[in-house]
């Protein structure tokens, strides 16, 4: 099958090859998928999209008349694709559908003990040869109650991590899971009134978005930690600023950012007008944001090219029915 892989990072290239081992004729290119750059899929009949892409319908119906069949998106959301849009072309899509729960649920609480033992802070600190403890306390998890929104596959897995830490964990979805013994499953305006920390591992839906805004928060404990590792959008970020400065969130830390398209997976050239609202969450000491890494380990890149590749096997095997 050919094919053209768009927003290849250098990192994803030794995956996709190795699982491909020469199967289809797969085109690499680190352009971003747009209206401008869908001229790369001339004579493929898939391509490869990721989480940052423009799948919009305009580009998907550019597409179609091009002879596009298939879009694969190396990623387990989809909803930087217009599904509608493809069905109507007839174009079928295929995502990763679970990838290394462990490794997003790792980055997860990885945050939450960055921010909770200002090890960014003393990082800094000590690279200037001061080792002050004035502003550094924390707090021990251990008797902590932890909310976890969104029980699927990295949800379970973060909340695991946090039973080990001897933490309370409650859990909120819209379906109940009667096989999750070590998590309380509450309504979601218990677990906020009731969490000491909130993470949120839930997909991004016309149901979940802007599922944290202003009115949820209020029901929050002051001083609240909460922790996204899911989806940029299930949070409503214009309205952290003054939950950060009223501190009502007491800790923030994000691997995904609601408007990261225009700013995240890459070097932003200094002639390059900057995020606002994302530099003003930034000059809060009690903020991390890291660049949509949480899924970044060999273990999760090894089962993103496998599941991408398999999607691009079914395809070809189903064209030659097809065609036969």
């Amino acid at each position: 099958m050919k094919v053209v892989a768009y927003s290849v990072k250098n990192f994803e290239k030794k995956f996709l090859a190795r699982a491909n081992a020469k199967k289809h004729d797969i085109t690499l290119i680190s352009n971003g998928l747009s209206l401008k750059t869908c001229g790369f899929a001339e004579g493929k009949e898939a391509i490869l999209v990721s989480a940052s892409d423009d799948v919009s319908a305009t580009v998907i119906n550019k597409l179609s008349d091009k002879g596009i069949k298939f879009i694969s998106t190396r990623s387990a959301g989809t909803d930087q694709i217009d599904k509608k849009a493809a069905e109507r072309r007839g174009i079928k899509i295929a995502s990763v559908p679970a990838y290394s729960p462990a490794s997003i649920a790792e980055h997860a609480v990885a945050l939450a003990m960055a921010l909770n033992r200002h090890l960014i802070q003393a990082d800094a600190d000590s690279h200037h040869y001061n080792f002050k403890l004035d502003g550094l306390t924390g707090f021990t998890f251990y008797g902590k109650t932890v909310g976890i929104i969104g029980l699927g596959n990295t949800g379970q897995a973060a909340a695991a991590i946090f039973n080990g830490l001897g933490c309370r964990v409650l859990g909120s979805d819209i379906f109940v899971n009667d096989n999750l013994e070590k998590i309380e499953q509450v309504s979601l305006e218990t677990l906020l009134a009731q969490s000491d920390i909130i993470s949120l591992h839930l997909p991004l839906t016309a149901q979940s978005r802007h599922i944290i805004n202003a009115s949820s928060m209020a029901l929050m404990k002051d001083g609240v930690m909460l922790i996204n590792t899911a989806r940029g959008a299930l949070i409503n970020t214009a309205d952290l600023p003054e939950a950060l400065v009223q501190e009502k969130i007491g800790y923030l830390g994000m691997d995904v950012y609601e408007f990261e398209k225009e700013v995240f997976y890459g070097e932003n050239p200094s002639g390059k007008s900057k995020d606002d609202l994302l530099l003003k969450l930034l000059t809060f000491p009690n903020v991390i944001i890291t660049p949509h890494q949480a899924f970044l380990t060999v273990e999760a890149l090894e089962e993103i090219a496998k599941e991408t590749i398999h999607s691009l096997d079914l395809w070809q095997d189903e064209l030659a029915v097809t065609n036969s």
